[in-house]
Parts: C-alpha cells; sequence; structure tokens
C-alpha cells in the first residue's frame, strides 16, 4: 500500500466532479484559464489535481491557492486542505480569547505562539520508528518558520527553530527507517537547516548562517533542490558579508544544479544573486547581463517543480532584488524607482521585506546625486513604524543607515523630526 502523507480529498474531488462535473485534465485546463484571467501563468495538469486529491498535497501553493478560491468561491478548509499552523499553547489560547495588543503580543508572546511544536520538546521520547509522518513534521516546521519570519522577521523564532532542528538530528541518528524514508528525512532535515539559517542570517549571526548551510549540504541527499538552495544561500551570506567573487561562484554553482530541476523562477533568483556579486565587484556590465537573464528566466511563468520555499520570490521581490544590485552600483536614482516597485507589489504580503525595501527607499533618496530630503524622511518614518511588529536584526541596522544618510539633512524639518522619533524609538526598543 502506498505511503501516504494525508486521507484522500474527498470534499475537492466532490467539487471537482459534483459542481463542475469535470474531469481531473477539464478541471487542470479551467485552473490554467482562471490564471490567465488573472494575470497568473501556471502549468496545472491532471497529475497534479489528482496528487491533491489524493492526499500527496497539504495545500496548493500560493498561487494555485488565489486560482483555486477565485474559480470555486470556496476557502482552502471548505475545498479539504490543510493549512500548515501550528498549534497554540494553551496560555496563548486563552490570551486571544479576549482583547489583545497586537504589538505587545508579537513581540512578547511569538516565541511561545509560533514555536514549532509540530516536532515536540523532549526527542529522546519521539526516537523510534521513522516514517512520513514524522518527515511531514519537519516539513511542518519548514512551513511555519517562513510564513512567520516572512511577516515578523526572525527573532521570535531562531531558538525554537534551533530546538526543532536537534530533534531531526536525534531521528537522523538514533531512530531506525527504511531507505526511502531515511532519504526523505535527510532531504527534510537539510531544508530545516537552511531555514534555521536564514533565521540566523536575518538575525546578524552570520557565523551561525554559514555553520547551517554547510550541514544542509551534508543532508543533501540525491535532493536536487536542496543542493541548489544551499549554493544559492551561500551566495546571499558571501554577497553580506563583502566577498563578491564568492557570491557569484556560489550563485553560477546554484544555477548549474538547478538547471535540471524544472524551475525557471529558482533560476531567475540564482541569476539575481549572481547580479548582486557583480554589482559589489563594480561590474556593471556583468551585473546587467544576469538582471536581464534573471527577469526572462522570470516571465517563463511558475512550474509545478518550484518549491515551497520560493514562494517569496514575486514580481515586488524580483523589482526589489535588482534595486539591491543599482544600489551597489551607485545608481540610486533607479535604486529608489526599484525599491518603490518593490513595495507596491509586494502589498500587504511580506511584510520584513516590504519594510527593509521602504528602508532602501529612504537611504536612495538621501544619498543620490540631488537629494530629496522631505521624501526621504517620509519613506524613513514608514520604515520606522514597522517595529516592534517586525523584529530583525538587518531591519534595525537598516534603521541605523538611515540615520546616519539622514543627518547630513538634519537642517530639514522633516528629517529632524523623524530623527528625534528614531532615538525615541531606538532608546525602547534596539
Amino acid at each position: 500500500m502506498a505511503d501516504r502523507r494525508n486521507p484522500p480529498n474527498t470534499r475537492l474531488r466532490t467539487v471537482r466532479e459534483g459542481e463542475f462535473q469535470m474531469s481531473r485534465t477539464e478541471f487542470a485546463q479551467r485552473v490554467v484559464d482562471t490564471g490567465e484571467q488573472l494575470g497568473e501563468h501556471v502549468g496545472c495538469t491532471a497529475r497534479l489535481v489528482a496528487a491533491w486529491e489524493d492526499g500527496d498535497v497539504d495545500c496548493p501553493r500560493a498561487v494555485y491557492r488565489r486560482i483555486l478560491t477565485h474559480m470555486t468561491g470556496c476557502t482552502m478548509r471548505d475545498l479539504g486542505f490543510h493549512l500548515a499552523l501550528p498549534a497554540l499553547p494553551a496560555e496563548t489560547a486563552e490570551r486571544e480569547e479576549g482583547p489583545v495588543d497586537r504589538r505587545v503580543f508579537l513581540t512578547d508572546g511569538a516565541g511561545a505562539a509560533l514555536s514549532l511544536v509540530p516536532l515536540g520538546t523532549s526527542p529522546a521520547r519521539l526516537v523510534g520508528r521513522i516514517g512520513s509522518k514524522e518527515v511531514h513534521r519537519v516539513d511542518q516546521a519548514v512551513a511555519t518558520i517562513y510564513a512567520h519570519d516572512h511577516e515578523h522577521g526572525s527573532a521570535a523564532l531562531r531558538r525554537d527553530a534551533a530546538r526543532a532542528l536537534h530533534t531531526a538530528y536525534q531521528w537522523l541518528q538514533e531512530g531506525t527507517y527504511a531507505d526511502r524514508a531515511g532519504r526523505m528525512l535527510r532531504s527534510a532535515t537539510g531544508h530545516l537547516s537552511i531555514a534555521a539559517g536564514w533565521l540566523s542570517y536575518d538575525s546578524g549571526r552570520a557565523a551561525d548562517a554559514r555553520s547551517l548551510y554547510g550541514e544542509a549540504a551534508a543532508r543533501i541527499a540525491d535532493d536536487t533542490g536542496l543542493e541548489a538552495h544551499a549554493f544559492g544561500c551561500l551566495s546571499l551570506l558571501a554577497k553580506a558579508s563583502g566577498r563578491p567573487r564568492e557570491a557569484i561562484s556560489a550563485a553560477q554553482g546554484a544555477q548549474s544544479v538547478a538547471r535540471t530541476y524544472g524551475s525557471q523562477r529558482m533560476l531567475s533568483l540564482f541569476a539575481m544573486r549572481e547580479a548582486g556579486g557583480w554589482a559589489l565587484l563594480g561590474d556593471a556590465s556583468a551585473a546587467d547581463e544576469a538582471i536581464v537573464r534573471a527577469h526572462r528566466l522570470y516571465a517563463q511563468g511558475p512550474r509545478d517543480a518550484d518549491p515551497r520555499w520560493l514562494e517569496f520570490f514575486t514580481p515586488g521581490e524580483l523589482a526589489g532584488l535588482e534595486a539591491l544590485a543599482r544600489a551597489d552600483l551607485n545608481q540610486h536614482e533607479r535604486a529608489a524607482a526599484g525599491a518603490e516597485q518593490a513595495v507596491l507589489l509586494h502589498g500587504d504580503q511580506f511584510t520584513r521585506n516590504r519594510a527593509l525595501y521602504t528602508a532602501d527607499i529612504a537611504i536612495h533618496h538621501a544619498v543620490r546625486d540631488r537629494p530629496d530630503p522631505e521624501a526621504a524622511a517620509e519613506a524613513a518614518g514608514s520604515a520606522l513604524a514597522y517595529l516592534p511588529e517586525v523584529r530583525s536584526d538587518r531591519l534595525l541596522q537598516q534603521l541605523h543607515n538611515m540615520a546616519s544618510a539622514l543627518q547630513r539633512h538634519a537642517a530639514v524639518p522633516a528629517v529632524a523630526d523623524w530623527l528625534q522619533a528614531y532615538r525615541a524609538t531606538a532608546d525602547v526598543v534596539i
């Protein structure tokens, strides 16, 4: 008997057969057509619909969630999917029953409310026979990390992620499992190590991030996607550490591995990572070539092979990453326009990245050839307002960078007001 993670999704099948009266092939084509109407280019197939209905997929990728909701008028839960939401401790649930100050809750309670509950806290009691259920719990932990990190930054989850990773290592080292389950567990643990490494990177702990990315590489287990992801993360880390040639080499390695994976969007991201390395090196021609390649690959649309962690790589993020490269090339006017586009395209999603790009806008307006201090102060005020909901070392560093950039315009009243507000906030938050 097949090793299935979830029971069959009879709700979705009922909607397809009863309300739409379609075969899986027809339903897949309706998904594609609806996507086109919404400006989304997807490659839905009967095989993917079967995976949804057979319970092989907890919940579709974000692009399919939007399309299915538009098609059917139903929520994902109504369609029988399981959203990977972390369980809340009893004390947190009791707090939510009454009025809650959202900012206090996010800063003081996020670590508990969004801890990686699926993995538990007593690894020794869990070691035994390991199967798809345990692998799925590791996958859920990864999804929890990214979902919370995108909106609130890394501060609340870093220690919880470390505990979860310790549990996964314990399963690998002391558990018993079949060959297939072992490969799946090594791969899932590698992805969890990358997620934990990202939290360390966002928390300003570059050495910890490098170690965790190295651990991920050691768990590759014939997983091309994991190998490419690890290379891509090492490229990001190298650029942040001021090592452009290493960043370029790692990004090129990620692209080489990912070419056979089937995800054009993944290749696009790694091409943009390469562009960032060239920009930091000061090679505008090579950076432009990589940026053009990234846009061309992105325009080919999403694929079923796109991994879930890639959901952050939206058109807004593409614009934002190009803006970062333009800034490293001292093209601050273009960088400001790109960062503004990134914030606009992100809409109300990916709060932490919106905050970072908003801070970029302020800096670019302050340091460009013809500075606009009023525009810089306006953007700086918007960036400061993200605290304390977003707790990211990178955001705190950007606020410091904004203060340095705006200091030269301190005679402008709007700038002086912002600097005063920043100092007051820094005394409380930083």
